[in-house]
């Protein structure tokens, strides 16, 4: 059932089957038999064809909350059933806008496969995040970017989406009111040129990158602001057409793992590749 799960959600995550069959070290036709009998075992169809990429059916929307979970869960067990037990301390880079999505999960699994190693967990834009990699400041980093740097590689691409608070009309107004992130934050400039190319006057409201004032400001219906859809809080919603705002690109989470890390580094790198990918260790 797992592996059933696994390929699912590959398919989910690159659009198709060829893809996942490829991440997944497996043949097209191999990952397309695992899609049909989940299938057959649900009864329902789970993706539907939008031109020459696959996407969810509203079944395939249900499940897929559920099979991140359940993949996520065998993983940690895998790891912590197979995992040396290593000492020392890791310093991990994430930037502001993932930190809460994703790094709980990741830091629990690690911490129960190894309880004698202190993860250090440094905040920061991805920028500056990258930068510390290179000075020796972290050891490996998590980032969000548009494209993927040296020793880099991506678990996910995201969409960037343009969010607000529930009922609000901050996305009315004009200048429109915007949560930019500080000058190092990776989405401001690209949200700068998308409202460039509609001609949206705009005034920044917010310009830190940590997350609590750029969701008191949301909450406030003070501004709206580009997050990555995976990290947008259920109590905000994500504006759509009828908001007149600029579509915006996707963005890459990449991991930097740099060769000679210590066996505790590269442990906890592979928690942050089963966490994104589905795969075991």
């Amino acid at each position: 059932m797992i592996d059933l799960l696994r390929t699912f959600l590959a398919v989910v995550d690159s659009g198709g089957v060829t893809a996942a069959a490829t991440a997944l070290n497996m043949s097209q036709a191999a990952a397309s038999q695992q899609i049909k009998r989940l299938e057959e075992m649900f009864d329902t169809r789970l993706f539907a064809r939008q031109g020459r990429k696959l996407v969810l059916a509203p079944a395939g929307e249900r499940l897929e909350a559920e099979a991140r979970r359940l993949v996520a869960q065998s993983d940690e067990l895998l790891a912590s059933m197979r995992a040396a037990p290593f000492e020392g301390e890791v310093r991990f880079g994430v930037p502001y806008d993932i930190v809460g999505s994703f790094v709980p999960a990741i830091l629990r699994g690690f911490a129960r496969a190894q309880p004698r190693v202190q993860v250090s967990l440094v905040c920061e834009d991805s920028r500056i995040v990258l930068k510390q990699l290179r000075s020796g400041g972290v050891d490996l980093a998590l980032t969000t970017e548009t494209e993927c740097g040296r020793h880099g590689e991506t678990l996910r691409t995201d969409r960037l989406v343009w969010v607000g608070a529930p009922g609000g009309d901050a996305y009315a107004k004009n200048p429109l009111p915007v949560s930019l992130g500080a000058p190092s934050c990776t989405f401001r400039p690209v949200a700068i040129e998308a409202l460039g190319k509609i001609r949206r006057d705009w005034r920044a409201v917010c310009e830190v990158s940590r997350m609590e004032p750029v969701h008191a400001a949301l909450e406030a219906d003070l501004a709206v602001a580009p997050l990555l859809r995976s990290s947008v809080p259920e109590h905000f919603v994500i504006l759509g057409r009828a908001a007149h705002l600029p579509p915006l690109p996707e963005f890459r989470i990449n991991l930097y793992a740099p060769p000679g890390l210590s066996p505790a580094a590269r442990d906890l790198a592979d928690h942050v590749r089963a966490r994104f990918s589905g795969r075991p260790k």
